[in-house]
């Protein structure tokens, strides 16, 4: 039964492991994007750094990438700023990507 229960805690500890580390990815993801989508928006220093967390807070919304998309949107035609639904897809895909990448380097 022994050998039961510590396999029963392995997985649950994996499961937390990359439960942890995709919400890590995903929040640098969106930091990545938002400092992205700052400076399309002329943003530099404080203010783009601000605006990235903001990006990571909406994230918060529902899973998956579709509110942060959406508050880009917004926020882009608030700024009377063209880019396009697409670049803004292949921009949080890139980004997720390089998440990953940096948080399994990291992670060693």
């Amino acid at each position: 039964m022994a050998d039961f229960d510590d396999r029963r805690d392995a997985y649950e500890n994996k499961f937390a492991l990359d439960a942890s580390l995709m919400f890590k990815a995903e929040a640098r993801t969106c930091k990545i994007v938002g400092l992205w989508a700052a400076d399309q928006m002329d943003m530099e220093g404080d203010a783009a750094n601000l605006y990235a967390k903001e990006v990571v807070s909406a994230n918060l919304q529902e899973p998956g990438f579709d509110d942060i998309k959406r508050k880009l949107i917004a926020d882009f035609r608030d700024a009377d700023v063209e880019v396009s639904e697409h670049s803004i897809d292949r921009k949080i895909e890139e980004a997720f990507a390089r998440a990953q990448q940096e948080i399994h380097s990291e992670e060693g």
